[in-house]
């Protein structure tokens, strides 16, 4: 037969400040329900991600309570204060079972009164109607709340990098189309040249020999090493004076696509030797015209180039066409974020990118989509803390234990002590009114801890502000 389970007297229950203001027959149906329990000092009363099957009542005894980050406990409130409650506390605005938040560890020897969550949230909620319905009118405000606002920190992050990328895709596309433009007209001043010196008295083996030279040309534009601006001045001011001596007109418009091909007087001077002076106005355009091609060519190959990489980056940032869930090396996010925030550090016109990655950096099981985030409102972060000051801006990696580490580093005027705490509580923000959400640090926070079981922290003082994220190398249990 079992021991009947020990109860506390509606007398003494009223002595905890929880109860005192409640009338007689509610301590009444407090006291046939709720029930003492104790643990010994070590023991573990519940633990966080469990069923929240019961609310909690210290009569004595002293308790710890923590959470699990990056698998370590970490200790928020110990206390022995009699009266403190905790538990299934979500019970009073909500139907049902939802886990605990966190743990419970008795310290000392521990008594508690209990009281099953169901019942006693039930119960509260008839005999304070409209005392839960402004509750749960909160709870479902921060919480509608905080999403909308997140919502929004998403679309405004993705309105930034959509509007930087469209400027960094503008810059080579324009590039693109103001050679093709160009390539076109020097081809048709190339054909007319051609056909001109095709249908003139010349010798075929002096046409020959300069298809020759210009061949030579272009090949020795390649290899051309690379002048000053005033060497470049210099150059063509002495092809000028050549082109002028020799009667060709338009010799300023000429020397710059010889310049840039690395063609000096003496190799005017082979082409003079193998046309007759009649011809030689013509097949010096013509050489000219076939090294500007070449080199506008040049110019479209690297706008798409670059086009391509800028579109490889943001396919790769929001990993379009990849599994949500993957093995992957940080520093290719890292890249692909800091493509898409490059016109902001351009723009600043005073902050210097330095990048510190370590050779060989394993493999970390993640979300890379939602790391990206991470990375953009960290790097994002930095930018605008250099802003007004300019600065060095670090991305840095590191294999540390069984943890990959990445720090975004800044030199702006850091984080001040007394916020240090607060910068990844939700709606906390720094910023004026109206410039920030207070939800990027926040969002960072918990992808890092609570969708990767990694810890993300800052270090600051002025001058040296620095966010480091450790993620695991192995899944965490019941994370993925």
């Amino acid at each position: 037969m079992s021991a009947e389970p020990q109860r506390l007297s509606p007398d003494q229950l009223r002595e905890l400040f929880l109860f005192e203001s409640l009338d007689p027959e509610q301590l009444e149906w407090l006291s046939g329900r709720g029930y003492v329990e104790r643990w010994s000092g070590g023991e573990t009363v519940y633990a966080e991600g469990s069923p929240a099957t019961c609310f909690f009542v210290l009569l004595e005894g002293t308790l710890s309570m923590f959470r699990q980050v990056e698998n370590t406990e970490v200790e928020t409130v110990r206390t022995d204060q009699r009266g403190v409650y905790s538990g299934a506390t979500q019970a009073f605005v909500q139907a049902g079972r939802d886990p605990y938040l966190t743990s419970v560890r008795a310290v000392t020897d521990c008594t508690f009164w209990l009281i099953d969550a169901a019942a006693f949230g039930e119960r509260i909620r008839a005999w304070f109607p409209m005392a839960m319905h402004m509750l749960e009118g909160l709870a479902l405000g921060m919480r509608s709340g905080q999403a909308l606002v997140g919502q929004r920190e998403r679309l405004l992050s993705l309105g930034r990098l959509s509007a930087g990328l469209t400027h960094e895709l503008n810059n080579p596309a324009a590039a693109a189309v103001r050679a093709t433009a160009t390539l076109r007209e020097r081809v048709s001043k190339m054909r007319r040249k051609l056909a001109h010196l095709a249908t003139a008295d010349i010798d075929p083996e002096a046409l020959v020999t300069l298809t020759e030279l210009q061949e030579a040309a272009v090949e020795r534009m390649a290899k051309a090493e690379k002048l000053t601006p005033m060497q470049v001045g210099e150059a063509e001011d002495e092809l000028t004076d050549w082109l002028e001596d020799h009667g060709i007109d338009n010799g300023w418009d000429l020397a710059p696509a010889l310049v840039a091909a690395g063609v000096k007087p003496d190799g005017l001077d082979d082409i003079a030797d193998t046309l007759p002076e009649a011809l030689l106005a013509d097949g010096i355009h013509w050489v000219a015209y076939a090294l500007e091609t070449e080199q506008l060519m040049g110019e479209i190959e690297d706008s798409t180039n670059r086009i391509s990489t800028l579109v490889a980056a943001a396919k790769q940032y929001s990993q379009m066409d990849r599994a949500a869930h993957q093995d992957v090396d940080v520093r290719d996010g890292l890249n692909s974020t800091l493509v898409m925030l490059h016109h902001k550090i351009k723009e600043s016109g005073r902050i210097q990118l330095v990048k510190q990655y370590a050779d060989d950096l394993p493999l970390v099981p993640a979300h890379p989509a939602e790391l990206n985030q991470v990375w953009t409102n960290l790097i994002d972060n930095a930018i605008q803390a250099m802003a007004e000051t300019g600065g060095t801006l670090t991305v840095r990696t590191a294999l540390e234990g069984e943890c990959v580490l990445v720090e975004i580093c800044d030199t702006g005027p850091g984080v001040p002590k007394e916020l240090q705490s607060k910068i990844f509580e939700p709606f906390f923000t720094t910023k004026p009114v109206g410039q920030g959400t207070g939800l990027g640090l926040d969002i960072s926070y918990r992808v890092i801890t609570q969708r990767h079981g990694g810890d993300l922290k800052v270090i600051s003082e002025p001058g040296d502000t620095r966010f480091q994220v450790r993620l695991p190398l192995t899944e965490p249990p019941a994370l993925g």
